[in-house]
């Protein structure tokens, strides 16, 4: 898989699983997750062809610890 930076279209990014929330709504308005070697995708689940936003996985991982210790 080629170098994937922030902007790259998902459709660029050959075998990823994407993963959406099971508290997603019903209205599809959420994020999906997309995991690579060592960096996470993100996408817009209304725009899955659409660009990601790429992340350290560490960075994510440490976001999501924060928002749950918050209550979000």
């Amino acid at each position: 898989m080629e170098d994937v930076r922030n902007g790259t279209p998902a459709t660029r990014l050959d075998g990823v699983s994407w993963r959406k929330s099971s508290r997603s709504g019903a209205l599809g308005n959420c994020v999906e997750l997309g995991w690579l070697s060592g960096q996470m995708a993100v996408r817009n689940s209304r725009d899955p062809r659409g660009p990601v936003l790429t992340y350290p996985t560490a960075d994510l991982q440490a976001f999501v610890t924060r928002a749950r210790i918050q209550g979000f």
